[in-house]
């Protein structure tokens, strides 16, 4: 079953089309990652898929409600956690609970064990009355997170949820929400952490408001098949890369962490045959080929979608 299904939805704001002809569908229970640059139209596709904003053209449906006809229909079905965690933080932790379960109208027995829910998920079990803006990230993310839920919501929306937080705390947070697709749950979740979106069952990739790309991980990777990617390591990475660009064989280099990503036209060319052409020009350089990164297939489709 799908819990979203979208529709050629678009979103002009006078003559500047945001979102441009958008078409995907997400499974009920389904991790599904939106992926896409600053301005790329993530946003505000989210913002119409939670009845926030109006559909200029399309159509789109979450929990079988129609976005464009029935926002507030919409709104009852979803959480939402935005990128800057939605918490006061002159609130106590408490307070931000019990503030969140008013809004969603939980009393009594269910407001106790949503409570309850909230304060074991986020790991702040005896720091009810701590004061939310002196929590760390990492905490006041997943009570964040906890509060988006607390009404038990079957499709929930995470926009970019783990910016600003450590690597430790990522890695928790994207623990909840496997637990939570685990149970029935569909989430949709933004990031600018490429490495957590392959943690999605699928991934989609927008690219200046129209959908440039949608697979699973290993689909999307496809993209490099009969283009293999060599790394590069060398004590001099920026005089390596320059060497690169001038060899026929490769197509384009990119500097990956503390090493250099370099995309061959075609299988024929080796890493050994490359290694020997640098060794040739003076650069010592271990090359090794490795497995495409979701780094790399979104590299490829931003630049492939920008000629």
């Amino acid at each position: 079953m799908n819990a979203i299904e979208v529709r050629q939805l678009t979103r002009r704001f006078g003559g500047f089309v945001a979102v441009d002809g958008v078409t995907f569908d997400v499974r009920q229970g389904e991790i599904f990652g939106f992926l896409g640059a600053n301005g790329a139209g993530k946003s505000t596709t989210i913002r119409m898929l939670c009845g926030l904003l109006r559909p200029s053209a399309g159509t789109a449906r979450v929990g079988g409600v129609d976005v464009g006809s029935d926002p507030e229909g919409v709104k009852q079905r979803i959480g939402y956690m935005s990128q800057r965690f939605s918490l006061y933080e002159k609130l106590t932790v408490d307070q931000n609970i019990a503030f969140f379960a008013g809004i969603y109208g939980l009393t009594g027995a269910r407001f106790a064990a949503r409570r309850e829910f909230a304060l074991e998920m986020a790991g702040l079990r005896g720091r009810e009355a701590m004061l939310t803006g002196a929590l760390s990230a990492g905490w006041r993310q997943r009570l964040s997170l906890g509060c988006a839920i607390l009404h038990e919501p079957p499709i929930v929306f995470l926009d970019e949820p783990t910016g600003g937080v450590d690597p430790l705390s990522r890695r928790r947070f994207w623990r909840l929400i496997g637990e939570l697709a685990q149970a029935g749950t569909t989430v949709l979740v933004t990031t600018h952490y490429l490495d957590e979106a392959e943690n999605c069952h699928r991934v989609a990739i927008i690219q200046a408001g129209r959908l440039a790309a949608l697979g699973t991980v290993p689909e999307l990777k496809q993209i490099f098949a009969g283009r293999p990617i060599l790394e590069i390591r060398a004590a001099q990475p920026v005089a390596a890369m320059r060497r690169l660009d001038e060899m026929p064989e490769v197509e384009k280099t990119s500097i990956f962490g503390t090493a250099v990503h370099a995309v061959l036209r075609s299988a024929d060319a080796g890493a050994d045959s490359v290694a020997a052409r640098l060794r040739a020009g003076g650069i010592e350089a271990a090359c090794t080929v490795v497995d495409p990164s979701l780094e790399d297939v979104f590299l490829d489709i931003a630049e492939r979608s920008a000629r």
